[in-house]
């Protein structure tokens, strides 16, 4: 690396001057690089996910760097890609759209085909060009952390791994399943991802935890699809109730995934007071350690995190759900590269 090390003082304060939580690192000498995707055209509730990426990185610069699982974990090289304005504008013009036609659709009515075309080609080209973004990167041996943006947005990144990996396992946290079918009309859809990642042949296995909002064709899915191994919020409240430990439960959930793992955390999947604003809150979920703890546990057991997405953090009015968003992507990605790094 380029990077000169020794000049840098990780307690020292962090300038926005500098890459994300001031690490002294640039994109090209980084080992995992934060691909940022400020998207949001699917959304069905309540959307700002698409301010998510500037936000957490804004936010990122409060962030001590010491890291309790991870010694050293500012020397690793983590740099953020700077977020695309096009991009965002892309969405912003689209979002308009999109709403218009769930609206129509809503209200009973026969919405407009060729918002729903448009909305899925442009869909598909997000795709594309997360793909050809993430692919360009892992062809340069660094690892990619995906930044969203609604939940739709690590499609393209799966794909990308599907091409390095011949088989790895998708770790879900979230609120929701995520495996409704074109939701909304929408092939791409944020309610759409698990679904649309059960397809690719190389994920052998979805793991999900803490799921707590879902339909009863998803749960169809869950019973019938092999590859689905579900951990519902209310089934680990209430063992944990009864006296099992988180402890054993991480352990369970552990033992269910392979060697290699993708991890993909919808911020929803936290307690709704550490991420108020996201676009589908939902009563219950986890703490921040405890969920860190899960991740940990997948670290110590010697599996590897081939890369990670996490999505659906919307600022606010005010900077908390940035905060918590720099704060789990930090230890992710610190993780991630730890778990790498392990002999």
């Amino acid at each position: 690396m380029k990077v000169k090390l020794k000049d840098f003082d990780p307690n020292d304060l962090a300038t926005n001057t500098d890459n994300i939580y001031g690490l002294p690192f640039t994109v090209e000498d980084a080992s995992l690089v934060i691909l940022p995707v400020p998207w949001e055209v699917t959304v069905s509730y309540s959307s700002g996910t698409a301010d998510g990426p500037e936000a957490v990185f804004n936010a990122s610069f409060q962030v001590d760097l010491y890291d309790p699982f991870v010694k050293n974990a500012w020397r690793l090289g983590v740099a953020m890609e700077s977020v695309d304005k096009k991009l965002k504008s892309k969405s912003a013009s689209l979002r308009k759209k999109a709403k218009k036609y769930i609206d129509t659709l809503a209200s009973g009515k026969k919405p407009d085909e060729k918002i729903r075309k448009e909305i899925n080609a442009a869909s598909k080209d997000l795709n594309a060009w997360v793909k050809k973004r993430s692919l360009k990167f892992m062809d340069q041996k660094k690892t990619v952390g995906l930044l969203g943006g609604d939940h739709s947005t690590p499609f393209g990144l799966i794909l990308a791994l599907a091409e390095k990996n011949k088989e790895f396992a998708v770790l879900q946290i979230d609120a929701h399943a995520d495996l409704r079918v074109a939701f909304e009309g929408f092939d791409y859809s944020h309610a759409s991802i698990m679904y649309n990642i059960l397809q690719v042949p190389q994920v052998k296995k979805l793991v999900q935890v803490g799921i707590r909002d879902y339909c009863q064709a998803e749960l169809d899915i869950i019973n019938s699809n092999k590859k689905v191994k579900t951990f519902f919020d209310r089934d680990i409240k209430h063992q944990q109730f009864q006296g099992r430990s988180w402890s054993d439960i991480c352990d369970e959930i552990v033992s269910t995934l392979p060697d290699k793992v993708y991890l993909s955390i919808d911020i929803d999947g936290l307690d709704p007071k550490l991420c108020p604003n996201t676009g589908t809150p939902v009563p219950g979920g986890f703490e921040f350690e405890q969920l860190l703890f899960l991740f940990e546990k997948l670290v110590k057991s010697k599996r590897k995190i081939i890369g990670f997405d996490l999505n659906e953090v919307s600022p606010g009015d005010n900077e908390w759900d940035a905060n918590i968003g720099a704060r789990l992507l930090y230890r992710v990605a610190n993780l991630t590269l730890s778990s790498q790094n392990q002999k």
